[in-house]
């Protein structure tokens, strides 16, 4: 399986499923398919743990069985409100907890395996699903999350599901990467571009810096239709960073998240790696 088939497939089970469902934006609406299938070709064993997760995670209020593209799915629901507030509270949190689609975290961390990452630091990480994921595929995979109401779902969440992985609840704008002691990591970036480029600008100099790191990434989330006073019309919002930094782009991957439920373009996931 690929990073791409699964990330076209997730896109095509994504815009079916909406049809069927009215968009609400003050819940979250996301599904799984309970099965292999050609359209999303991930391992039934792996689909058995993305819906333990999401089953096991108390922001889901409700679940139940429905069809898409006559695929046996999962549907969910869930309330973002308490954790949307609770991450607002943090004047260094440059975008409250906004998740992707677990299925969204899976894609992404195949991703970060098959460019040949070793480790993934998720900088706003929430409630940890792309480090769960990146657990499942035998990475190295830190959460790093301001928000202690979030880091503890997180350990919550990994001790129920028997999924392990780092959780540190720290400031990622001050926090000291060196006691992580990476060697080939991707960083995953939480903040659209207009939110999210303090932070960037934050992040990546502190990585770059760390000694004995043989190679380091960084993924960055994009948009692909620029608002009309974006600061930045570049690499999807992101190319005076990439400049800034010496960010060579490797791969650019659409996938769902919550804010692009009602939209027909998802958001742009796009890997670069330190020149």
């Amino acid at each position: 399986m690929s990073c791409s088939s699964i990330a076209e497939g997730v896109v095509r089970l994504k815009r079916e499923f909406m049809k069927q469902h009215q968009f609400n934006g003050n819940c979250m609406l996301e599904t799984v398919p309970q099965s292999y299938s050609e359209i999303v070709p991930i391992s039934n064993h792996t689909l058995l743990q993305l819906i333990n997760y999401l089953s096991l995670n108390p922001i889901y209020v409700e679940s139940k069985d429905t069809h898409v593209l006559d695929l046996l799915c999962r549907f969910y629901l869930c309330d973002l409100n308490e954790y949307w507030l609770s991450s607002k509270k943090y004047d260094s949190s440059y975008q409250p907890f906004y998740p992707t689609w677990m299925l969204s975290a899976y894609a992404l961390a195949l991703c970060a395996k098959s460019l040949g990452f070793e480790e993934i630091v998720d900088v706003g990480s929430g409630d940890g699903r792309i480090a769960y994921c990146g657990s499942l595929l035998g990475l190295r995979s830190i959460g790093l999350e301001i928000d202690s109401n979030l880091t503890e779902l997180q350990s919550k969440l990994s001790l129920m599901t028997k999924v392990n992985y780092e959780i540190v609840n720290a400031d990622a704008t001050v926090f000291e990467y060196e006691s992580l002691h990476l060697t080939k990591p991707v960083v995953f970036l939480s903040g659209l571009p207009e939110w999210g480029d303090m932070l960037a600008k934050s992040v990546i100099p502190r990585i770059k810096a760390l000694d004995g790191m043989e190679s380091c990434g960084f993924n960055l989330m994009g948009s692909h239709i620029m608002k009309k006073y974006s600061r930045d019309f570049a690499g999807w919002g992101w190319g005076g960073i990439f400049e800034t930094y010496d960010l060579v782009i490797q791969e650019c991957v659409t996938l769902p998240t919550y804010w692009t439920n009602d939209q027909k373009l998802d958001t742009a996931y796009i890997f670069t790696k330190s020149d």
